[in-house]
C-alpha cells in the first residue's frame, strides 16, 4: 500500500506540473485528470477535502453526490466528478476511497488578476472588454478563454478583418492568480475581389453593382469600407436588391442566395448573388375601396399619383398608401387601416391594385418613454414628437417623429418601439437612442476662384449641456477675407417651437480688385425663427454693424467711392419667407423652394435703405435611377435710399457664382475712367442646368454638368453722364462643369463662355472652388 501511495503522490506532481505548463503556455492543451484510486467497496464514513484554498470545503461537499454513511457507489463518484468540473471552478480533481475515508482531491482555477491586450489598433481596449465573458477577479477556466477569444475574431470578421488571429497567454502569479494577455494580430482587412451576380437577364452586374451597398476592392477606395467583407452588409445588399427589382416593375423577384466564398489566402471573397427576376409587370386598374359610410372612395382616387399602364413600383403603392392615410386623417378619422390589395394578372403582364379603407382598432398613446440618453436631456427628444400622452396613435406622425430625433444629429441610432400598455386600447410608445460625439473641433483649408486660398478653425457644440443648444466659434484667414464670428442657438427659445439666437463678427475684405477699397465691418446679430408647416418657415433679424473703407487710393479710385463717408453704422431688421419642397436642401434632386427676403436700415445709425430679394428654384428628375436631373433657378432683388444715395457697398454684386462666365462683380455699372465695379440697384441672374452622372463608379461620386447661365445689373445713385457705364443689358453664358462630392467637402470646376456681354464686362473662363474640413 506504500507503494501505491507514492504512485498517487507522483500522479498528482505530474498532473500539477502539466497543469502549470497548460497555464503558462496558450498552445499547451489543458489536462484535466478524473482518477479514483481506492478500494471499490464499503460505506463512506467521512468525507474529507484537500487542496482548497479559496472554496470552503462545505461548496465542495455541496456538489457531491454521496454523503458520510453511504455506501460507496463508482457511478455516483463518477457523477459526483462530473458536477464539480462543471462549476467552473477547478482545473483538476480526483476522489480516492481508503478505509472509509472518501478524499477528495482538487486543484482550484487561478484568479484573473488583469486582462490586457496586444497588437490591437484597429478595435480600442474598451471595445474588446466589452466582448469578454471573463472580467478581474473572475475564475479563470480554459473554456471561457476560447469562447472569449472566438468573440474577438468575430468581432475583428464584422469589421472586415477575417485574417486576423488571437493567442491567449497565461502569466503565473502569486497566490494562485493570473495575468491574462490576448496577443492579436489584426492582418489586413478582408477585401472584395469579385461580386457576381447569377439569373439576372433585366439588368447586368454593373447596374446591380451600383444598387448594392458592397462593392469590389480597389486602391483608389481607400476612404470606405463597403469594400470589405461584411455579412449584415451582405444581408442588407439582399433587401436592396429587392426593394431596386420591385420598383422596377419585377414583383415576382427573388434572392434565392447570397453566398460568400473566402480565397485561400484569406484575403479576399468571392460573392455570388442568385436571383430569379420573374416576369415584369405593368399596373392595372387602381381601386380605392373604403369600408368607413362617411368616406367617398371615388373621391380619393386622383389622389393617387399611379396610371395603368406605367411599370409597376412597389415605391408607389406606399406613398399613395401615405397620401390617402394623410387625407383621411385630415377629414378626422384617427383610426383607419389602408392595405393593398394586389391582384397579378400574368397572362397580360399586369397588377391591380384596390386600397381598401377600414377601420383600425382605436389605440391611444398611454405614454412615452425615453431610454438611452446619458447626456441629453428627455425634453430635448420629447419636443421632437408628434405624438404626445393622449393622443390617437398614428403610425405617420410616428415616423415623422422618429425622422425629426434623427435630424437633430445628435445620436448614431434611434429606434421608436410601440409596446402594449395597461389595456387594450393603448400603447407606450419607447424611444431608444444611442448618442454619439456632438462636439466639433474642425481645422479646413481650400481654394476658391473669388476668395483665393483660405484657412479656417472652428470650435462647435451642437448639444450644449445636452439642452440642444448650439455654440460656435470660428475663424477664417484668407488671401482676401478675414473674419471671426461667435454664434449661438437656442432652438427651443422659451419652450417654444422657435429658434432663436445671436451672432458676433468682424469681418476684413479686400476689395482692391473689384472696386479699389477695403471694408472692415464689425456688428452682432440677433435673430429668430419658426415654421408655420413642416415647408413653410419664416425668420427675423435685427443687425447693428460698424463699417469702415480703407486702402482707397485717391488717383485711382471712383469718385463715387471717393465722395462716399468712410465710415458709417448701420442699424437693421429683416425676414426671410421660405417654402421649401426640396427632397435635400444640400444636394436637391427633386422639388422646389422659393424665398423672399427684407432688409429696412433706418432705426438709428447712419444708414436709411430698403433692400428686397427674391429667389426660387425647381428640380426634376428626368431619370432617377441614373441621376439626370434638369434644375432651374431664378434670383432677382432692389434697394433703393430713403432719403440718402445708396453705398457701393450695400448694392447687388453680378459675377461669379451666380453668373459664370463673368468674374465677380464683372457685370453691372462701372466706373468708365477707373474700371471699378460699383454694384446695382437692381440686378436678376438665372440658370438652367442638367446634372448626369460620368458613367464612373459610383464611389468616385462624380458628376457632370452643362449650364446656361443669364442675368444683368444697373442703377446707381450720384452717377453723372457720361461717367459710368451702365447698360443693364441682358448677359449670358453657356458652359461644362464637374463636381465631385469628396470625403473632404465639395469640389467644382466649370468651364464657360460669355455669349451675350459688353465691352466693358470683365469675363472668366475657368472657375474652381475647393473646400475641405478635416
Amino acid at each position: 500500500m506504500n507503494d501505491g501511495k507514492r504512485g498517487v503522490n507522483l500522479l498528482r506532481r505530474v498532473k500539477a506540473a502539466v497543469i502549470f505548463a497548460a497555464l503558462l503556455g496558450a498552445t499547451t492543451p489543458m489536462i484535466v485528470s478524473t482518477v479514483a484510486y481506492a478500494q471499490s467497496s464499503g460505506v463512506i464514513r467521512d468525507i474529507k477535502v484537500d487542496g482548497n484554498n479559496r472554496i470552503e470545503s462545505a461548496t465542495v461537499d455541496a456538489y457531491l453526490t454521496v454523503a458520510a454513511g453511504d455506501p460507496y457507489d463508482a457511478q455516483k463518484i463518477n457523477d459526483s466528478l462530473k458536477a464539480l468540473f462543471s462549476t467552473g471552478l477547478f482545473a483538476d480533481v480526483s476522489i480516492s476511497f481508503n478505509q472509509g475515508v472518501l478524499l477528495v482531491n482538487v486543484v482550484e482555477n487561478p484568479i484573473i488578476n488583469r486582462i490586457a491586450f496586444e497588437g490591437n489598433q484597429r478595435l480600442k481596449d474598451d471595445t474588446l472588454s466589452t466582448e469578454l465573458q471573463l472580467r478581474p477577479r473572475v475564475v479563470y477556466t480554459r473554456t471561457k478563454v476560447q469562447s472569449d477569444v472566438q468573440r474577438i475574431l468575430e468581432l475583428y470578421r464584422r469589421n472586415g478583418r477575417f485574417a486576423a488571429t488571437v493567442e491567449p497567454k497565461v502569466i503565473q502569479l502569486e497566490q494562485n492568480r493570473v495575468d491574462l494577455v490576448f496577443e492579436i494580430e489584426e492582418g489586413e482587412a478582408t477585401g472584395i475581389r469579385k461580386v457576381n451576380f447569377v439569373g439576372n437577364k433585366a439588368f447586368d452586374d454593373g447596374e446591380l453593382l451600383e444598387v448594392i451597398r458592397t462593392t469590389e476592392s480597389a486602391w483608389w477606395k481607400i476612404l470606405t469600407s463597403d469594400d470589405n467583407y461584411d455579412p449584415d452588409r451582405v444581408t442588407f445588399d439582399r433587401e436592396l436588391l429587392r426593394r431596386f427589382y420591385l420598383s422596377a416593375g419585377y414583383a415576382d423577384f427573388q434572392v434565392l442566395s447570397s453566398v460568400a466564398e473566402l480565397t485561400p489566402d484569406r484575403s479576399d471573397f468571392f460573392i455570388t448573388y442568385t436571383v430569379s427576376e420573374g416576369s415584369r409587370y405593368q399596373f392595372g386598374t387602381i381601386n380605392v375601396v373604403s369600408q368607413i359610410d362617411k368616406i367617398d372612395a371615388e373621391a380619393l382616387v386622383p389622389l393617387i399619383e399611379i396610371e395603368a399602364g406605367e411599370w409597376y413600383n412597389a415605391d408607389m403603392v406606399d406613398d399613395a398608401i401615405e397620401v390617402l392615410t394623410t387625407q383621411v386623417g385630415d377629414q378626422g378619422y384617427a383610426f383607419i387601416d389602408i392595405r393593398p390589395n394586389v391582384q397579378r394578372n400574368r397572362e397580360n403582364g399586369t397588377i391591380d391594385v384596390t386600397f381598401t379603407i377600414a377601420e383600425g382598432p382605436k389605440v391611444y398613446v398611454e405614454r412615452i418613454n425615453v431610454v438611452g440618453n446619458v447626456r441629453t436631456l428627455d425634453e430635448v427628444i420629447r419636443r421632437e414628437f408628434r405624438l404626445v400622452e393622449g393622443d390617437a396613435f398614428s403610425s405617420s406622425k410616428m415616423k415623422r417623429s422618429k425622422q425629426r430625433i434623427e435630424n437633430l444629429n445628435f445620436f448614431k441610432s434611434v429606434d421608436v418601439k410601440t409596446l402594449p400598455g395597461t389595456t387594450p386600447d393603448q400603447t407606450v410608445l419607447e424611444v431608444d437612442v444611442e448618442e454619439k460625439s456632438t462636439g466639433e473641433f474642425s481645422i479646413g483649408a481650400g481654394y476658391g476662384t473669388d476668395n483665393g486660398a483660405f484657412g479656417q478653425l472652428g470650435i462647435r457644440e451642437r448639444n450644449l449641456l445636452g439642452k440642444g443648444q448650439d455654440l460656435r466659434l470660428n475663424f477664417t484667414l484668407g488671401s482676401t477675407d478675414q473674419q471671426v464670428d461667435l454664434s449661438f442657438t437656442e432652438p427651443y427659445f422659451l419652450d417654444r417651437e422657435i429658434a432663436a439666437g445671436f451672432d458676433v463678427y468682424r469681418r476684413e475684405e479686400d476689395n482692391q480688385d473689384e472696386s479699389s477699397y477695403d471694408e472692415e465691418q464689425t456688428g452682432g446679430r440677433l435673430r429668430a425663427g419658426f415654421k408655420y408647416s413642416e415647408e413653410l418657415s419664416h425668420s427675423f433679424r435685427y443687425g447693428l454693424e460698424q463699417n469702415s473703407y480703407s486702402d482707397i487710393n485717391e488717383n485711382e479710385a471712383s469718385r463715387l467711392l471717393l465722395a462716399e463717408e468712410t465710415e458709417f453704422v448701420e442699424s437693421s431688421i429683416g425676414h426671410t419667407l421660405t417654402y421649401d419642397k426640396r427632397d435635400s436642401s444640400y444636394s436637391p434632386t427633386e422639388g422646389y423652394f422659393a424665398r423672399l427676403s427684407n432688409d429696412f436700415a433706418g432705426l438709428g445709425g447712419d444708414e436709411t435703405y430698403l433692400r428686397t430679394r427674391i429667389e426660387g428654384g425647381y428640380y426634376y428628375p428626368l431619370d432617377r435611377e441614373n441621376e439626370w436631373v434638369l434644375s432651374t433657378r431664378a434670383s432677382t432683388g432692389y434697394i433703393f435710399g430713403i432719403g440718402d444715395d445708396t453705398r457701393i457697398s450695400q448694392r447687388f454684386f453680378t459675377g461669379g457664382a451666380n453668373l459664370r462666365g463673368f468674374e465677380s462683380a464683372g457685370v453691372g455699372p462701372r466706373d468708365i475712367a477707373t474700371g471699378d465695379a460699383l454694384g446695382g440697384k437692381t440686378y436678376y441672374t438665372g440658370s438652367v442646368q442638367m446634372d448626369f452622372p460620368l458613367g464612373l463608379p459610383s464611389e468616385f461620386a462624380l458628376k457632370g454638368r452643362v449650364f446656361s447661365d443669364f442675368g444683368s445689373s444697373e442703377g446707381v445713385d450720384g452717377a453723372r453722364p457720361g461717367e459710368i457705364y451702365d447698360e443693364g443689358s441682358l448677359r449670358g453664358s453657356v458652359g461644362v462643369g464637374v463636381g465631385w462630392e469628396s470625403p473632404f467637402g465639395p469640389i467644382g470646376v466649370d468651364l464657360s463662355q460669355a455669349v451675350l456681354k459688353e465691352d466693358y464686362d470683365k469675363e472668366e473662363v475657368f472657375r474652381l472652388n475647393f473646400g475641405t474640413r478635416f
